[in-house]
């Protein structure tokens, strides 16, 4: 079970770009990723090396759909102990990768890319079912700061209409005032016209 480890450095040729890592990625595992920023949760990672060196880790401890660091943290942890267990020479630099840059991320898997080809023997693997019809997000990538701000513009968005839509209570307040005015009016009126009805009558006796 012992790794063929790989070295990669900036100058390495045979690095793919990153639609054909997505494609790569994508393909083999059967998952829908687009951005390579999304393997910041370590998922795709983990069930590689259980691809690669089947017993190496327990892929139902994967959080696939991880969306938080201290996921990704989690998973990065048992993609660690797998390294170890099978002689890979790598520390992965967690505290860059979880934070979804696409440069760290772009040059982790460049040089997983290459321990992949490396090591995997071409058996046939369900990528499906070894880790029990689980998906990762699309959006995993983009849960640290990016939905904040969307959140944030939504609710700037959202209360100036609350602001400008009157309220029911508002609304009956209006109706009863109307009504109000429309009685003391309506009330005027009548009196007014007894009055000088009542006057015209009199002089005329």
């Amino acid at each position: 079970m012992a790794a063929v480890n790989v070295l990669h450095t900036a100058v390495s040729t045979g690095n793919l770009s990153r639609q054909d890592m997505l494609l790569w990625i994508n393909s083999t595992l059967h998952l829908t990723y687009t951005k390579v920023e999304q393997m910041c949760s370590a998922a795709a990672y983990c069930q590689f090396m259980h691809m690669m060196f089947p017993g190496c880790l327990l892929l139902k401890k994967v959080k696939f759909n991880a969306k938080h660091e201290h996921e990704f943290i989690a998973n990065f942890k048992i993609l660690q102990l797998a390294f170890k267990k099978t002689g890979v020479d790598k520390t992965a630099p967690v505290d860059r990768l979880i934070k979804g840059r696409f440069q760290d991320n772009f040059e982790f898997l460049q040089w997983f890319k290459k321990l992949f080809d490396a090591n995997f023997d071409g058996r046939d693997y369900d990528p499906v079912a070894s880790r029990g019809g689980q998906a990762s997000p699309a959006g995993a990538a983009q849960s640290v700061g990016a939905p904040r701000r969307t959140t944030a513009t939504t609710s700037a968005r959202v209360a100036p209409a609350s602001k400008t839509t009157p309220s029911s209570g508002a609304v009956k307040s209006v109706f009863r005032c109307f009504f109000f005015f429309f009685f003391c009016y309506y009330f005027l009126y009548v009196f007014c016209f007894n009055f000088f009805l009542f006057l015209k009558l009199k002089w005329k006796f």
